[in-house]
């Protein structure tokens, strides 16, 4: 007996051993947890986390990885929890520079309808972040970053925020003083999808070029986020779903119509012509082409909601200013060679080419798209 209780003591002592150091290693765990900085590093040690860092007050920062927008390798830009993916139906052309686009909130807040072709009304604190790309650098076909642009939704409106990226790809600076006063260019050279190789002056922009487009009101405002154009499906980790409807789940909108009046993917030859061609001229002309926008003062009026007129158009239109006695009307029904829409879209010249600002060279697809509308117009002009 006596000999049996001796061996149960051993037992419990050696238990009460093990149950020490259990709990010692918990209480060193939760000391390391708790001493994370806000910024998702332990002291001399980068973490990964799903938390963004964002204070409105103290944005924009000097470096695109101090937000956490992105976990991992920066130059990946996988997004952190939150940080939605998105992409419109068509795509505004700036020198086939690929995008990606991604949506962050602030906990507990949601944007709201207003219109089919009204920008989401966003909450503040919002931040629309959007990466701009080349997958053909050449001579190797590398993959280069050249731009991070965030528009930020503060109580006072939205402000701009320009990051270069460095050769390393490491890392986005803010563009800050005269660099962003004057903005910049950047020589590349890359394949295009037909095997031209293309190079040119790829323009950073300076923060009133960002203004020229993203104007409304004389305010500064988002373009590409509008109902109409979020309305279709995106493939996102977990599967197609309605953009619109990821939003909603994401607890980022309170609600959408079934019924938007939507845009298409201008490349999409199974889609009506016309449907094509007042998508493509939305996502890349409509945002100036508008009452009280830049070229409030010009005939033409390009949102896909008004450009069921033809008139808007400019069909038959006369030409606000003369350019060749040969371009006498916006466009000439049947006749691409004698629209001056047409000549626009096909010019590289300052002071002719449209749009004027996020294109250096001629966007084929877009010419030929337009070139193909005109031509199967067959009314007669007055």
């Amino acid at each position: 007996m006596v000999l049996n209780g001796f061996i149960i003591y051993i037992r419990s002592l050696k238990t009460m051993k093990r149950m020490r150091k259990f709990y010692f290693l918990s209480f060193v765990f939760l000391l390391i947890i708790f001493s994370c900085k806000d910024d998702g590093r332990i002291e001399g040690v980068e973490v990964e986390s799903s938390f963004v860092n964002f204070d409105i007050n103290a944005v924009p920062y000097a470096k695109l990885s101090t937000y956490a927008f992105f976990t991992g390798e920066l130059k990946n830009l996988n997004p952190s929890s939150k940080v939605i993916p998105y992409e419109p139906a068509s795509s505004l052309f700036t020198d086939y520079a690929l995008k990606k686009r991604f949506i962050w909130m602030p906990q507990g807040t949601k944007a709201t309808f207003d219109a089919d072709d009204k920008t989401l009304n966003f909450p503040v604190g919002t931040v629309l972040i959007k990466s701009f790309y080349y997958n053909t650098i050449q001579p190797n076909n590398t993959t280069k970053i050249l731009e991070t642009r965030l528009m930020i939704r503060k109580s006072t409106g939205w402000i701009f925020a320009e990051y270069l990226w460095n050769d390393d790809q490491t890392e986005a600076n803010l563009v800050t003083g005269t660099d962003f006063t004057s903005g910049s260019s950047k020589n590349i050279t890359f394949k295009k999808d037909n095997g031209d190789i293309i190079t040119t002056d790829y323009r950073i922009p300076s923060e009133t070029e960002c203004y020229a487009c993203h104007k409304l009101d004389n305010k500064p405002v988002p373009i590409g986020v509008k109902p109409q154009n979020l309305n279709v499906s995106y493939n996102y980790p977990n599967g197609l779903k309605n953009q619109l409807q990821k939003l909603v789940d994401e607890g980022y909108l309170q609600s959408y119509p079934s019924n938007i009046v939507s845009t298409v993917n201008y490349k999409d030859t199974s889609k009506p012509l016309d449907i094509r061609l007042r998508s493509y001229l939305d996502i890349n002309c409509a945002h100036c082409h508008q009452d009280n926008a830049r070229c409030d003062y010009r005939a033409i009026r390009l949102s896909f909601s008004q450009t069921t007129n033809l008139a808007k158009l400019g069909v038959c239109i006369l030409a606000d200013e003369p350019i060749d006695p040969s371009l006498e009307r916006i466009i000439t029904p049947g006749n691409p060679n004698k629209s001056v829409m047409h000549f626009r879209l096909s010019s590289t010249n300052e002071n002719n080419r449209m749009p004027l600002l996020g294109r250096t060279i001629v966007h084929d697809e877009g010419v030929e798209l337009l070139k193909q509308w005109i031509s199967s117009l067959n009314q007669t002009c007055p």
